[in-house]
């Protein structure tokens, strides 16, 4: 009995010395939980794999794109932003990462953000001939105005969105107008996703825009339509989303750069993460579905993330060496 308990003392001991020294190895890591939902589930995903996993010390502090990048920039704190939309930044950080100041890792949206003029799948089923916007407005029936369905609608963003600017000027560049559509603004965030559940409901035609991912298109099926011509980025920033541009050329929406960024104190502290940051990636899709149940369930970032790792095991395991998904999945 006395050798049973020695050896369990000396097993426990090993145990408390050895998780010790992984979480003394990873240290202190402040991440920041942006103040958008994917990006808000995307941190409490990485606190509980560094916590569970790594044995990191881990603190979510709030942010968003400019004063987190700023911050980390020129404090080199928070250590972590897990979805930082670059191309907002994009000089600064190469500055930044080519300076050694922070590292640019993994494409947390493998796909990319993603914008765009959408329909519904079922529109797009019944009617395989429309595969671009202007095969879309060959068909002013099919996409009834909300207010009124003798009319056909394109429906924007709400004002004072971005968005809103450049959708406008792509209505006139296609000749919107002219072929039987009015331009709707739908007033909010609320009324936007309002239009799209009710043409789902109503099983009526819906065209105009929207981005992913976002729990709309993770609980609706929405097929993005082609401009039919590249993105041209001089002519984006000088017409597109201008407000008031005289002359709009037909064009199509930028795919968002989407990273994880560390500072190069993470990368030193916490080394054995690195390349669990490095390897971390989800698709739209996936991100759309987990965001859709967030919403469907009133579920806080951290409800929604332990969602995600109970459901999708498949993918975040393979982020992972095997004895690190083993202690994550144990934990759950």
């Amino acid at each position: 009995m006395k050798k049973l308990l020695a050896s369990t003392v000396f097993a426990a001991g090993l145990y408390v010395a050895t998780g010790s020294a992984q979480a003394a190895e990873c240290g202190k890591i402040s991440i920041a939980e942006m103040n958008w939902a994917s990006a808000g589930v995307a941190a409490y995903v990485d606190k509980i794999i560094l916590e569970t996993g790594y044995g990191c010390d881990v603190t979510l502090v709030t942010g968003d794109t400019m004063p987190t990048f700023t911050s980390m920039n020129e404090k080199g704190e928070p250590d972590m932003a897990p979805e930082l939309w670059v191309n907002a930044v994009r000089t600064p950080l190469d500055e930044a990462v080519a300076e050694g100041r922070l590292i640019q890792a993994a494409p947390i949206l493998s796909d990319g953000g993603v914008e765009g003029w959408w329909i519904p799948k079922f529109i797009a089923d019944a009617h395989p001939d429309i595969k671009t916007v202007q095969d879309a407005l060959k068909h002013p029936e099919l996409f009834p105005a909300p207010e009124d369905s003798s009319k056909a609608a394109v429906i924007n963003c709400p004002s004072g969105w971005n968005c809103q600017i450049s959708t406008a000027n792509l209505y006139r560049a296609v000749g919107a107008k002219e072929k039987g559509f009015d331009l709707v603004d739908t007033g909010s965030a609320a009324g936007l996703d309002g239009s799209i559940a009710n043409a789902f409901e109503k099983k009526t035609g819906w065209l105009g825009y929207y981005w992913a991912p976002t729990a709309i298109l993770g609980k609706y099926e929405m097929v993005k339509l082609s401009f039919d011509v590249k993105h041209d980025k001089a002519e984006w920033d000088k017409c597109t989303a201008v407000a008031d541009c005289a002359d709009p050329k037909v064009n199509s929406y930028p795919v968002s750069d989407v990273y994880t960024v560390v500072t190069k104190e993470f990368a030193e502290k916490a080394s054995v993460a690195l390349d669990y940051v490095k390897a971390r990636k989800w698709d739209n899709h996936t991100v759309g579905e987990v965001l859709a149940w967030m919403d469907e369930n009133q579920a806080t970032n951290e409800e929604a993330a332990e969602h995600f790792l109970k459901t999708y095991p498949e993918l975040w395991t393979g982020w992972l060496p095997a004895e690190v998904a083993d202690k994550v999945k144990a934990d759950l």
